[in-house]
């Protein structure tokens, strides 16, 4: 399970960065490297999302103890 979180954090904290991006510079990686609302596009947005909710784990591990 802890690598499953791992990955899980990576993932969630690219996706960070591109809200950063979306922020600070009004540039969307994500949709510029797979093109707007595409499949892959969302794909990897859910991934993020998906990712972001296995991260809860860790948080609520921390919590715990």
């Amino acid at each position: 399970m802890e690598t499953l979180q791992k990955t899980a954090l990576v993932i969630t904290i690219i996706g960070a960065v591109n809200w950063g991006l979306i922020g600070i510079a009004d540039f969307n990686l994500v949709a510029y490297l797979f093109g707007e609302a595409t499949t892959i596009t969302r794909f990897v947005y859910s991934l993020v999302g998906i990712a972001g909710l296995i991260n809860l784990g860790i948080l609520f591990n921390h919590i715990e103890k």
